[in-house]
């Protein structure tokens, strides 16, 4: 049987002392480097290769919704220019058709009574010799569908003259137009009666000299209140008519 001192010799001990003093140093070494490694990179490190790739999938989706986000976003200001400009056309059709609602009738009003209808602008005329037949009781009925005729002119029928104003010093008149020469006052008092059309009926005119100026200026009246007189002088400015109140005094306009 062997000796107690020939199963442990001092060299044996001395190999297993150097490796459990390497073995700590590994562990203290290990210990201070996994504190400074990340956290996220720990965590991959733990994950199954399945884990890993569903985290890269779930990347590549939010890349995917921010780059569809940013689309969305460019869209949207696309069409609010869109409407932007629709709104802005949309009020140009507005303005243009309360210019013609104001317009049109005035140039109604300044047709002469005498204009005829331009037949070949008719898309819907009847010719004439067109004969229909309908069955009814106890027969048929015939119908036959012509034009009506032309009316001609009645002569003697013209409009009746308009009677010369007589000038009031008491009442009130506006200035209306540019100054004119006495020429061609009737020339010009022609093209304002037919511009403004209703807005001086019941007015006559009357030609008034011009201070410190050998030139005219067509007064209409008589206006009873010089506050008739200022707000028919407002109504005239908004269509760009010059118009200022006065006496009602001149010479009567010959036309």
């Amino acid at each position: 049987m062997a000796k107690a001192s020939e199963q442990f010799r001092q060299s044996d001990v001395t190999i297993w002392g150097i490796v459990a003093l390497v073995c700590g140093a590994t562990a203290v070494l290990g210990a201070n480097v996994s504190a400074m490694i990340p956290q996220s990179v720990l965590a991959g490190l733990h994950k199954t290769r399945l884990e890993g790739a569903s985290l890269d999938q779930l990347r590549i989706q939010v890349g995917e919704l921010r780059e569809q986000s940013a689309q969305l976003k460019r869209d949207n200001d696309v069409l609010t220019t869109r409407f932007a400009l629709q709104e802005q056309a949309g009020n140009d059709v507005v303005h243009r058709v309360g210019a013609l609602e104001v317009s049109l009738p005035k140039l109604i009003e300044a047709l002469p009574d005498t204009a005829e209808i331009d037949r070949s602008s008719l898309t819907a005329s009847i010719g004439g010799g067109e004969t229909q037949m309908y069955e009814a009781d106890g027969g048929s009925v015939m119908v036959r569908q012509q034009p009506m005729p032309m009316l001609a002119a009645r002569a003697g029928q013209g409009m009746p003259q308009q009677l010369a104003a007589v000038p009031d010093a008491a009442a009130f008149g506006i200035a209306i137009g540019p100054k004119t020469s006495f020429e061609g006052a009737p020339a010009a008092w022609t093209d304002l009666s037919g511009k403004l059309g209703p807005l001086l009926f019941g007015l006559a005119p009357l030609l008034a000299d011009e201070a410190n100026s050998a030139e005219k200026r067509i007064v209409v009246g008589p206006i009873t209140q010089l506050s008739e007189a200022n707000a028919l002088c407002v109504r005239l400015e908004r269509i760009a008519i010059t118009c200022v109140p006065v006496p009602f005094t001149g010479t009567p306009l010959t036309l």
